[in-house]
């Protein structure tokens, strides 16, 4: 074993350019990191820059430093999907060859609302394809009035419940997720996640999401690396929605985050504890709250903020300690649409320990940060791609 604790914080689809099969997708062009570059005319992430992100692209304000301090390399999905789930799932060594289900165009069928509608004791209102801020401001205030759901999906496989916390109990909500959940374990209707979303506010335009946001996800379909860290006694500290995308599979103990904020400061308070193993993080506003809304300034000042906050980070690293730095899909806020990109990602790895870095031959497949992480481990790999190791001196 090489390193007593990795880090691995996943950037939510903060992509690097288009993937060579974005064609399928009908992403190419796509590039969020580039656009929100230019967008918000260059960024300041000198801690990334010295990393090596500026030699993954042409990102305006971001140098190509000759003095690079970390390891950093492109990495391209080989799931099928671009998704949250395809993307953290195949980190951890799964390949999802068939893409999960989704109602994008017609809404979820009648008689899937129809059987939800009779176990939840409450009609619905919706059921269309909407980003999460619109769908308020058109049913929140007939909610008030009625009581009524409020369901939509996107271009992700997702069921999206809304309810206003003055009106639905949160328990109520989290209750109508789980039955969701489990109507949408039929075949017909096997989205990839159910997701409450609680919110707050009395009138169009004042509607705010809350952070009791939860995810019901499907469990992954084979055995991940974080179940191998688990059964091998090592540490698997879920920081953000880790460990609802893995179903609570392979977790030892899973932190709730407010924001990305948030979700660092934890992360840099568990750099202060005795931990053995992997500290995974997930910081889901980059896309949640900037990529799905369209809002390339605010993502960026997210991202000067998040590098601002390596800084602290990086002092309360260990000797022993390794970091990765990654994303699980793209989100570009000046593209078409308010879905995902089928993009490559960054893959930046840094240790105290290391005499320099350099840039790395792009990757095929997210599996190598698996693979990295179960070598260092010596623990089984039996999912996709290869390890690094033995490059990071």
């Amino acid at each position: 074993m090489k390193f007593k604790r990795i880090i691995l914080i996943v950037c939510d689809s903060m992509g690097i350019g288009h993937a060579a099969d974005a064609k399928k997708y009908d992403d190419e062009g796509a590039n969020t990191l580039a656009h929100i570059c230019d967008a918000c005319q260059g960024l300041n992430v000198k801690n990334m820059e010295n990393m090596g992100l500026g030699k993954l692209g042409e990102f305006t304000g971001i140098q190509k430093t000759e003095n690079q301090q970390a390891y950093a390399m492109k990495l391209n999905e080989a799931s099928n999907g671009k998704d949250t789930m395809t993307g953290h799932w195949e980190m951890m060594g799964l390949k999802t060859i068939d893409p999960f289900i989704t109602f994008t165009e017609t809404g979820f069928p009648e008689e899937f609302i129809k059987i939800f509608e009779e176990k939840t004791g409450r009609k619905c209102v919706g059921n269309i394809a909407c980003s999460g801020t619109e769908i308020l401001d058109m049913y929140g205030e007939h909610q008030i009035r009625t009581g009524d759901w409020i369901v939509y999906t996107s271009a992700d496989s997702v069921f999206q419940i809304a309810a206003n916390e003055d009106i639905i109990p949160l328990e109520e909500l989290y209750q109508a997720c789980e039955i969701a959940r489990e109507i949408a374990m039929d075949d017909r209707w096997k989205v990839g996640r159910v997701i409450a979303r609680p919110y707050i506010g009395k009138e169009k335009g004042k509607f705010i999401r809350t952070s009791h946001r939860h995810d019901y996800a499907l469990a992954p379909f084979d055995r991940t690396v974080l179940d191998e860290l688990k059964d091998n006694h090592f540490d698997v500290i879920a920081v953000g929605k880790i460990s609802d995308i893995f179903v609570h599979q392979g977790i030892t103990e899973a932190i709730h985050t407010e924001n990305n904020h948030d979700g660092m400061v934890k992360t840099i308070d568990l750099l202060k504890k005795d931990i053995y193993g992997v500290i995974f993080t997930n910081l889901v506003d980059f896309d949640a709250v900037y990529g799905h809304r369209r809002n390339a300034l605010g993502y960026g000042q997210a991202i000067e903020e998040f590098d601002g906050q390596l800084t602290e980070l990086l002092e309360n690293l260990q000797e022993n300690d390794l970091l990765m730095i990654t994303a699980d899909h793209g989100n570009d806020p000046t593209y078409k649409g308010t879905d995902h990109t089928r993009e490559q990602v960054p893959l930046l790895i840094y240790a105290k320990s290391f005499s320099k870095g350099c840039t790395l031959a792009d990757g095929n497949t997210f599996g190598i940060i698996g693979a990295t992480i179960s070598e260092n481990f010596n623990i089984p790999y039996h999912g996709i791609g290869g390890s690094v190791l033995d490059q990071l001196k």
